[in-house]
C-alpha cells in the first residue's frame, strides 16, 4: 500500500517538475483543474448574488433573447400546425379541403399576432395554440376510432 502511495507521489512530483519546466519556456500545458484560486473566488462563484440593475443596453439584450425564444416557439407551433393539417383530407360544405381551410386560418392568426410585443400575451397565444392543436388531434383520433368501431361492428353482424 505504501509503495503505491510513494509511486503516486513520485509520479505527481515528476508532473509538477514538467509543468514548471514548461511554464519557464512559455509553453502552458492544459491544466485539468481550472477551479478558483482563492476562497473569495470560490464564494464569488457559488454564493447567491444580489440582483444586478441593468442599463438600457442590457434590457435590450434580454428582450432580444426573449423574443428569439418566443420566435422559435412560434415557428415550432406553426410547423406543428402544418403537420397536423395533413390529416384533414375531406372537403367542407363548399368543397374546399379542411386542410387548406385550417392552414389559411392559422396563417391569418399568426399574421394578426405578429406585432404583439407583450411577452405575457405572446405566451398566452402560444399556449392557446398548442392546446388547440392538441385538442383537434385528439378529437380527430377519437372520431377515427369511432369510425373503425362502426366498421368492425358492421362486419360482426354479417
Amino acid at each position: 500500500m505504501t509503495m503505491r502511495l510513494v509511486g503516486k507521489y513520485l509520479n505527481l512530483s515528476s508532473i509538477h517538475k514538467n509543468f514548471l519546466t514548461c511554464s519557464k519556456i512559455g509553453f502552458h500545458p492544459r491544466v485539468l483543474h481550472n477551479g478558483p484560486d482563492t476562497v473569495e473566488e470560490l464564494l464569488d462563484r457559488h454564493v447567491v448574488k444580489k440582483e444586478k440593475f441593468f442599463d438600457d443596453e442590457d434590457d435590450k439584450l434580454i428582450t432580444q433573447r426573449r423574443l428569439t425564444t418566443t420566435r422559435r416557439e412560434a415557428l415550432s407551433l406553426y410547423r406543428d400546425i402544418l403537420r397536423a393539417t395533413r390529416f384533414f383530407m375531406w372537403p367542407d360544405s363548399r368543397g374546399v379541403l379542411w386542410r387548406d381551410v385550417l392552414r389559411e386560418n392559422a396563417r391569418k392568426e399568426f399574421e394578426d399576432a405578429r406585432l404583439e410585443s407583450d411577452p405575457e400575451m405572446v405566451t398566452r397565444l402560444l399556449i392557446g395554440g398548442r392546446d388547440a392543436v392538441q385538442s383537434a388531434l385528439d378529437k380527430l383520433a377519437e372520431k377515427q376510432r369511432e369510425e373503425i368501431d362502426k366498421k368492425q361492428g358492421g362486419r360482426d353482424q354479417l
